[in-house]
C-alpha cells in the first residue's frame, strides 16, 4: 500500500528564525513591548515552527491506540501484554532499519577523529561472531556480512542495545554539526578542511576546526565559538550587553533552540511507540473510526500478497517453517535465506519498511512482564534513569566534559528544582570530591560533604525507574529469573523466527550487553509541537488572532 505519511506532509517547514523586520514589528501580548529591537533591550520572539524530521525519519501522527491489542494469542503463555489503551503523541521514526553501511560511517568518523583510540574503535565493532553456529557453516558471514559491499544495505546485526544507544548520540552530533556548517552557521566544511585548496591541512584534523568533537549540549550551552568556529551566518545578537565583536552587521551569537534550526536528539523509539508506528492502524482510520484492525503491519490475516501482480508473495522475510528459510531453489519466495536489504518489501501506512520480519529491533525500553499493566496511559515507558549534566564552572554554567568532548552525566539528586545555594553545593560536591566554605555568589557556608552523601529538602531521591512498580527481586538473577534492570525489549521477527512474532505485541527481552544475527535496531525522533500532520481538509475551530497593543 503506498505509504500515507511521508515527510512531504507537514504543512509548515524550514528553519525558525527571528522574525522579519520588513513587517509590523511583533509585540508582546502582556507588556505591549515590541520584541527583536535592540533599543529596549532586545527581547526576542522567534518564528514559530513546526520542525522537519532529521536526516532519513518519516513522521509518525500519534493517537490512542490498545497496546498489546494486535496480539491473537499468548503461545508462549507469558502474560506479558496483557491489552491496555494509551495514548502515543507524534514522533519521528526512521524509514528503515539502520544498515551496514550506516554503521561503517560511525566505524569511520571513529577511526579519524581518535585514530590513536584503539579501545574506542573496537566497543563500536559489532559482534561478527554471532554467525557462528556449532553445526552450520557460516564464516562466510563472519568474515563478510559487515563489510563487504554487497551487504551495506542489509541491517546491521551483532549490536548491542548499549552499542545502539551510543550510535543514537553520534548520529545526533553529526546530523546537527552538518545542519550547522552546511548553512555557515559554523565554518563550513571547504574552510575546515583548508578553503578547498591543494595541499592545505584541514584545521585541526578531523575535528574540523574544533579541539573537540562537536556536541550538541556543548554547542547549545555557548561552548563552542570562537575565531576559527563561527560562521558566517551566525545569527545577529542584538542583547544590549553584547560584545561588539568584530562581524559584519554587528555581533553575532551562536545558535540557540529558540533558533528552531537544529534537531532534536535520535534515540531509541520506545516500545509503545514502536508498536504503534508497526501497527500503522491510521492506514484504516476515517474519522477516529478503526475500520479493520491488523495482526500484523499490513492488513489482512495472511503473510502472502493478495494484490493480482504479486499474488502469493511472501510480505516479509521470516522462516515459514523447519528447513524453510527461503523457498524453493528457482521460485524464491521472500528473496531472501538470511536478512535482506532494508528497503525490501512493501512499506507499511506510516511508509515504514520492514516492521516485521528481516530482524528483530531494539527498543528503549527495560523487560517486566506487567509493564503494560503499571505503565502511564500517557507516552507509556519503562526504563528512566534520570541525570543532570554536571557543572564544570557552576556560576558561569558551563558544564564538565568527558575526554570525548560530551557532557558528563551524574544521577539527578532530586524530583524537583533545586535551590540555588543546594544547586552549587552539589556541583562543589560532585567536582572536589568534598565541599566546604563559602559558596561562591550566595555567601551561604556549607559543611564538608561527598557527593553520595548530599540529601535535599531531607528527603533521599532514587532516579532509578527503571524496576519502578515491580517486585522482581534482582538478588535471584539467574537462579529463578532472567529479568533485571538490563534486560532490554526486542520486537518485531527476524529472518530466523516463524510468523507470529512479526505481530508488533509480542515482545522479547535480551541482555544489554549482548547481541545476535538476528536483531538491529533503527532510530527515533521526539516531535515538538503540534501533534497534527495533516491537517489538510479536515474541519478546524477558528482561532482568533491577537490584537496588537496601542499605547494611549
Amino acid at each position: 500500500m503506498k505509504a500515507l505519511f511521508t515527510n512531504t506532509a507537514l504543512v509548515l517547514l524550514g528553519f525558525g528564525t527571528l522574525l522579519s523586520s520588513c513587517s509590523k514589528p511583533p509585540q508582546s501580548q502582556k507588556t505591549g513591548m515590541t520584541y527583536n529591537n535592540r533599543n529596549n533591550g532586545g527581547y526576542l520572539r522567534f518564528k514559530q515552527t513546526h520542525p522537519t524530521p532529521g536526516p532519513g525519519l518519516v513522521p509518525i501522527e500519534g493517537g490512542t491506540f490498545v497496546l498489546g491489542g494486535s496480539a491473537d494469542q499468548d503461545v508462549t503463555y507469558d502474560y506479558n501484554n496483557v491489552r491496555r489503551r494509551v495514548t502515543v503523541p507524534s514522533f519521528y521514526m526512521d524509514e528503515t532499519e539502520v544498515s551496514n553501511q550506516d554503521w561503517l560511517d560511525y566505524l569511520h568518523w571513529i577511526n579519524i577523529t581518535f585514530p590513536n583510540d584503539g579501545e574506542l574503535y573496537y566497543n563500536a565493532l559489532p559482534d561478527t561472531l554471532v554467525w557462528r553456529k556449532p553445526l552450520s557453516y557460516n564464516e562466510p558471514y563472519v568474515e563478510n556480512y559487515l563489510r563487504h559491499p554487497a551487504f551495506q544495505d542489509y541491517p546491521v546485526v551483532g549490536v548491542t542495545w548499549d552499542q545502539a544507544q551510543d550510535y543514537c548520540i553520534w548520529r545526533t552530533d553529526r546530523t546537527n554539526e552538518n545542519i550547522l556548517r552546511e548553512n555557515d552557521y559554523m565554518t563550513s566544511w571547504k574552510q575546515a578542511a583548508g578553503g578547498g585548496k591543494k595541499g592545505a591541512a584541514p584545521a585541526a584534523g578531523a575535528q574540523g576546526g574544533l579541539k573537540e568533537p562537536f556536541n550538541t549540549d556543548i554547542y547549545l550551552n555557548g561552548q563552542i565559538k570562537g575565531a576559527g568556529v563561527d560562521g558566517k551566518n551566525m545569527p545577529k545578537d542584538i542583547n544590549p550587553n553584547a560584545a561588539p565583536g568584530t562581524a559584519k552587521g554587528g555581533p553575532r551569537r551562536p545558535v540557540r533552540i529558540e533558533d528552531g534550526i537544529l534537531k532534536q536528539g535520535y534515540r531509541l523509539p520506545s516500545e509503545a511507540e514502536w508498536e504503534y508506528a508497526a501497527l500503522s492502524l491510521a492506514g484504516n482510520t476515517e474519522f477516529e473510526n478503526i475500520n479493520d484492525g491488523k495482526i500484523y503491519p499490513w492488513n489482512g490475516l495472511g503473510v502472502r500478497s493478495p494484490n493480482r501482480k504479486t499474488r502469493g508473495l511472501i510480505l516479509a522475510n521470516f522462516k515459514r517453517g523447519a528447513g524453510d528459510n527461503a523457498g524453493v531453489g528457482g521460485g524464491l519466495n521472500d528473496k531472501a535465506d538470511i536478512t535482506a536489504p532494508v528497503r525490501s518489501y512493501e512499506p507499511n501506512d506510516f511508509g515504514l519498511y520492514n516492521m516485521a520480519g528481516n530482524v528483530n529491533e531494539w527498543v528503549a525500553d527495560t523487560y517486566r512482564q506487567t509493564s503494560f499493566e503499571e505503565v502511564e496511559d500517557f507516552n507509556p515507558f519503562r526504563g528512566n534513569e534520570f541525570t543532570n549534566k554536571r557543572l564544570a564552572d557552576p556560576v558561569k554554567g558551563l558544564y564538565a566534559k568527558d575526554k570525548y568532548g560530551r557532557p558528563i552525566k551524574d544521577p539527578a539528586k532530586s524530583n524537583k528544582k533545586l535551590k540555588y545555594s543546594e544547586m552549587i553545593a552539589q556541583q562543589q560536591g560532585l567536582n572536589n570530591g568534598t565541599a566546604a566554605g563559602t559558596v561562591p555568589a550566595t555567601g551561604a557556608t556549607v559543611p564538608p560533604t561527598t557527593p553520595n552523601s548530599i540529601k535535599y529538602s531531607g528527603k533521599a531521591y532514587n532516579p532509578d525507574f527503571r524496576g519502578a512498580s515491580d517486585s522482581v527481586n534482582t538478588v535471584l538473577y539467574g537462579t529463578t529469573t532472567l529479568v533485571n534492570d538490563h534486560s532490554k525489549i526486542f520486537k518485531g521477527g527476524s529472518w530466523n523466527d516463524l510468523a507470529y512474532w512479526m505481530n508488533p505485541a509480542t515482545r522479547r527481552f535480551m541482555d544489554e550487553d549482548e547481541s545476535s544475527a538476528e536483531v538491529g535496531f533503527r532510530c527515533a525522533m521526539t516531535m515538538v509541537g503540534a501533534p497534527e500532520i495533516h491537517p489538510e481538509g479536515k474541519p478546524h475551530l477558528p482561532v482568533k488572532k491577537a490584537k496588537p497593543y496601542k499605547a494611549r
